[in-house]
């Protein structure tokens, strides 16, 4: 099992973001992205980038944001 830690503050992502830790992204009990890493947020949302040219956009009210630990 992955060691992760629940993002749910600013500080919280903006440290996952320096840290550039892979988030794992839950909206309905369902993992809906994985493996990226936070390029951006603000109060509405989060902003993955899982490739060059691959960006998701997850609200923050509706997803749950785990960060996981590097391999």
């Amino acid at each position: 099992m992955a060691h992760e830690r629940r993002l749910t503050t600013d500080r919280d992502f903006e440290d996952a973001m320096q840290r550039e830790a892979p988030i794992r992204v839950f909206q309905d009990d369902h993992i809906v992205d994985s493996g990226g890493i936070i390029i951006r947020f603000n109060e509405q949302h989060i902003i993955i980038q899982s490739g060059v040219s691959d960006l998701a956009y997850h609200e923050r009210a509706k997803c749950e944001f785990f960060a996981m630990k590097k391999r």
